[in-house]
């Protein structure tokens, strides 16, 4: 029978007191026990006593068998792990999705008042932010506004954007003919520069002259290339399709530049290793050491459709316009702006 009048009032959400009593620390302790296996590995993680980890998972085993007639967690025995029931595995999830919220909503109250901003950056572009963050970090300081810096990989570069787990990133995407509006769609971009891809190689002049060298020359050439997901592999595919590893000789796959930069002065390895064009010039202009010795060539891309590298700033399209000028986010981007003139620009 529906109620209404003063008492509908009094009680207008009529959740279970035993469910009212569970608190969230409770429910981050039932998922570190899910994931440590068991009450004395979750203690550990956590920095508490064994003790006190059972005593919480005992009141929540005591909730949920009121509430749903199954307990959470069963004790398997002396250095066993837990056994989940089903109903423990649903909450489980369910306080994952739960705490989960909260974060994010708490980050996205803090992110609007400016108490807190991402930001992540590729190793090559650190360099830039931090002379931009100078601009700003004394208002920063003064004003309470947390700062964070994370290294970013390019391959994770929109996916952190995405997720809102980064509000800003300074790094490189590969744009390619045809499909770069809708690549971008989503992003307010700064563009700072465009450019192609570069050679740096061990092999003598007689073996591979200097000047351009054209890509479509790469399948008679040992190469160094980067793994799945990079930069790289982006190009590659776009000019020679997902099987380019059985067009191309390559000679050995990296995960990173620098373990290829040393892999061809050591000699381990003769071949070129395909490297952005910035690499290319700071390596062929002494400002890479760790490539010295290896001679660079500009490579022209001649075979499939038009492909670069957009190097810039990337941020939620639309999410500056919503916050006032003095916000955080848009005194970075100011002064990101300022240091791309003096930084990008310069003769």
């Amino acid at each position: 029978m529906a109620v209404s009048g003063p008492q509908a009032k009094q009680n207008p959400q009529p959740y279970p007191a035993e469910l009212l009593d569970t608190t969230m620390d409770q429910l981050r302790t039932l998922i570190t026990v899910h994931e440590a296996g068991t009450a004395l590995a979750a203690a550990r993680r956590l920095g508490r006593e064994q003790s006190s980890v059972q005593k919480q998972l005992d009141t929540m085993n005591r909730t949920f068998a009121a509430l749903c007639g199954e307990e959470l967690v069963l004790k398997q025995g002396r250095g066993r792990d837990a056994l989940f029931t089903a109903t423990g595995e649903a909450v489980v999830e369910l306080a994952r999705r739960t705490l989960g919220d909260w974060s994010e909503g708490v980050h996205d109250a803090r992110r609007r008042l400016g108490r807190t901003l991402s930001v992540g950056t590729t190793r090559y572009t650190l360099g830039f932010l931090l002379d931009a963050v100078e601009y700003v970090s004394e208002d920063f300081d003064r004003e309470g506004v947390d700062l964070k810096v994370t290294h970013v990989r390019t391959r994770d570069l929109f996916t952190k954007l995405r997720s809102k787990e980064l509000d800003l990133v300074c790094g490189s995407v590969v744009v390619t003919e045809g499909e770069e509006a809708a690549l971008l769609a989503p992003y307010e971009v700064m563009e700072w520069r465009r450019s192609g891809l570069s050679l740096l190689t061990n092999l003598p002049p007689e073996r591979l002259p200097g000047g351009p060298f054209h890509a479509r020359d790469l399948p008679r050439l040992p190469l160094v290339v980067s793994t799945g997901g990079s930069l790289i592999d982006r190009f590659l595919t776009a000019w020679y399709g997902s099987d380019y590893r059985q067009k191309l000789t390559v000679a050995a796959e990296i995960e990173a530049a620098h373990y290829g930069f040393e892999l061809l002065r050591s000699g381990v390895v003769s071949g070129a290793m395909l490297v952005t064009r910035g690499l290319g010039e700071a390596a062929a202009d002494g400002r890479l050491p760790e490539a010295g010795g290896l001679r660079t060539l500009e490579i022209t891309g001649d075979v499939g459709p038009r492909t670069e590298v957009l190097v810039g700033v990337f941020t939620r399209r639309g999410e500056r316009d919503s916050y006032g000028p003095q916000h955080p986010l848009n005194r970075l981007w100011e002064a990101l702006s300022w240091e791309s003139e003096r930084w990008w620009l310069r003769p």
